[in-house]
C-alpha cells in the first residue's frame, strides 16, 4: 500500500470536536496530511494543494472548480464526509478524470432509522396521546383513543431513493401495508423492494402515514400539492426527511391549521422558518432542525466510510462509493 498526500479540507466547526479529532486521526494513520485547510486562496493552502493527491472534503467546503484544479495539478480523488456532492464539485472535476466518493450510503442509515421510528410513533399517536396525558393527568380510556396502532396500518413512500429503500426494508418485518410512488420504476420493480406500487394520488388518499424520500430537483418542486395533501386521510400523518421543497408548504399549514393532520418535518422551505410561524407551537406538528441526516456519532460512520475509501485506493483498489456525473442530475 502506498501512502497518498492527503489535503483535509474539511471546516473547523462542522464536526464535533471528537469527530474532528477521529477523523485527523484515521488522516495521519493512513495518509501523508500535506495540509489542513479551510480555503483555498492563502499561500499555505496553495502549497498544500501543489502536492495533494487526495482532497478530503465536508459539509460547507469550498467549491472546487477549474481554478482549484489548477492549483491541484496531482489531485486524483474527492473523498467527500458529506451526503451530495451537487454544490461542491463543479462538473470540470470530473472532466479533469478525478475520481468522487461521497458518504451519501452512511448518511442514508440514520435518516431510515429516524423515519422508522417516526412512523412507529406516528401510527400508535404516541405524541398527542402524550400530551393529552400530561394535559389531564387521569386515567385514558382505550375508546378515548381513536384507532391507533402499527397492525394493518398503510403506509406510504414517496421516492424509493436510498433511504426510501432503506426504510421499505426497514419494515419488513412489522404488519403494514406498504405502497410506493417512483415513477422510476415499474411495478414488479417496487414489487421486488417487498412493497406495491401505488400512483402518488392513491398514495395520498389512501395512507395513514405518507413518508417523503424524493430528491430535490426542478421537477420535484412541490410534487405533493395542494391537491394531494387535502386528499390525505384525517388523522394521518405526513413525514418529511428529504426536502421542504418537495412539499406544497402553504397547502401544509393550511390542511395542520384544520387540525385534522399531523406532520413530522426534518425540512422546510426555508431550510429555517421564520420565529412566529405556526408549526413551532401547533400540536400537530414535529419540527426538528434537519437531525435525522448524521449527527454526534453517526457522522463517525461517514467518516470511517471515506477513510476505508482511502485505504482501497492506496492499496490500488477502485471505490467502494464513486459518485457518477451523470447521475447528479436526479439525485439529492
Amino acid at each position: 500500500m502506498s501512502r497518498l498526500n492527503v489535503v483535509n479540507a474539511v471546516l473547523p466547526g462542522v464536526l464535533a470536536e471528537a469527530s474532528a479529532q477521529h477523523l485527523a486521526h484515521l488522516l495521519d494513520t493512513e495518509s501523508d496530511v500535506v495540509g489542513t485547510i479551510q480555503e483555498f486562496a492563502s499561500s499555505e493552502a496553495r502549497a498544500a494543494l501543489a502536492s495533494a493527491e487526495v482532497i478530503v472534503t465536508g459539509w460547507g467546503t469550498p467549491r472546487i472548480d477549474a481554478s482549484i484544479l489548477e492549483l491541484a495539478p496531482r489531485l486524483r480523488y474527492v473523498l467527500h464526509v458529506g451526503g451530495s456532492v451537487k454544490d461542491l464539485l463543479a462538473p470540470e472535476v470530473w472532466e479533469h478524470g478525478v475520481k468522487v466518493s461521497s458518504a451519501v450510503d452512511a448518511n442514508a442509515v440514520p435518516v431510515a432509522e429516524y423515519t422508522l421510528a417516526m412512523i412507529l410513533i406516528a401510527n400508535k399517536r404516541v405524541l398527542p396521546i402524550a400530551r393529552q396525558y400530561r394535559r389531564d393527568r387521569s386515567a385514558i380510556d382505550q375508546a378515548q383513543l381513536g384507532v391507533v396502532g402499527n397492525f394493518r396500518r398503510r403506509v406510504g413512500i414517496v421516492g424509493a431513493s436510498r433511504i426510501g429503500r432503506r426504510v421499505i426494508d426497514h419494515l419488513r418485518p412489522f404488519d403494514l401495508d406498504v405502497v410506493v410512488y417512483d415513477p422510476t420504476l415499474t411495478d414488479a420493480a417496487v414489487g421486488e423492494l417487498g412493497a406495491t406500487a401505488a400512483t402518488l394520488e392513491q398514495v395520498c388518499a389512501t395512507c395513514n402515514v405518507v413518508s417523503v424520500h424524493a430528491p430535490s430537483l426542478p421537477e420535484t418542486r412541490g410534487m405533493l400539492s395542494r391537491a394531494h395533501i387535502d386528499a390525505m386521510p384525517a388523522g394521518s400523518t405526513l413525514i418529511n426527511t428529504s426536502r421542504g421543497e418537495v412539499v406544497d408548504q402553504d397547502a401544509l399549514v393550511d390542511r395542520v391549521l384544520r387540525g385534522d393532520l399531523y406532520a413530522v418535518l426534518d425540512v422546510t422551505s426555508p431550510w429555517v422558518l421564520p420565529f412566529e410561524h405556526p408549526f413551532y407551537e401547533h400540536p400537530n406538528v414535529v419540527l426538528t432542525p434537519h437531525i435525522a441526516g448524521s449527527v454526534g456519532t453517526e457522522v463517525d460512520r461517514m467518516i470511517d466510510a471515506q477513510i476505508a475509501e482511502l485505504r482501497r485506493i492506496s492499496a490500488g483498489e477502485p471505490l467502494a462509493h464513486p459518485v457518477d456525473a451523470g447521475s447528479l442530475g436526479t439525485a439529492a
